[in-house]
């Protein structure tokens, strides 16, 4: 296995930038792939998110991750996240088969990276309703579709950091 700066070169070459992620949403999209997007933190991968992107691209022939950068995380969830770095969230998901792109963005939203992608089909969790996933409108305006997908229950990095925290905090 060949490695490029750490990371097993099949990871890393699903690893890109906005506009290498922009020009393989239009290669598939004109071989009439059907790409599916998806976005989130995704720290401390677990059953639900493996799951969760497992169906995801199943929906589809491609599937692209919008992965919240560092910066974002920290604006969102507060300085004490998120427990992994973004390069190793991003390595984690792109040596996953199901993942074919994973992209960046340091907004608290991935609004303006859907804009930028366009991408057909937006699947979030079942958590989220139709009316408030953002980019729904960019999607459908495209001629798109907001898909869901269930949550497995129980399992989300909160409840796992939880569960450490239990057990682990104050142990003499």
């Amino acid at each position: 296995m060949e490695v490029v700066l750490g990371i097993p070169r099949e990871a890393s070459g699903k690893i890109t930038d906005l506009a290498e992620a922009a020009l393989c949403i239009a290669d598939w999209t004109a071989q009439k792939r059907k790409v599916v997007f998806t976005n989130g933190c995704f720290d401390i991968l677990h059953q639900g998110h493996v799951r969760y992107l497992a169906q995801a691209r199943a929906l589809g022939d491609a599937l692209v991750v919008g992965l919240n950068s560092d910066v974002s995380i920290r604006r969102i969830k507060g300085d004490k996240r998120p427990i992994m770095t973004q390069d190793e969230r991003a390595e984690v998901l792109a040596s996953l088969e199901c993942v074919d792109v994973v992209v960046f963005f340091d907004e608290d939203d991935p609004g303006a990276l859907i804009a930028e992608l366009k991408p057909k089909y937006l699947v979030k969790g079942a958590d989220w309703p139709k009316d408030k996933v953002i980019g729904r409108e960019t999607v459908e305006a495209l001629g798109g579709e907001v898909l869901s997908i269930p949550l497995v229950e129980g399992r989300s990095t909160t409840n796992i950091i939880d569960i450490i925290l239990e057990r682990f905090v104050d142990r003499k």
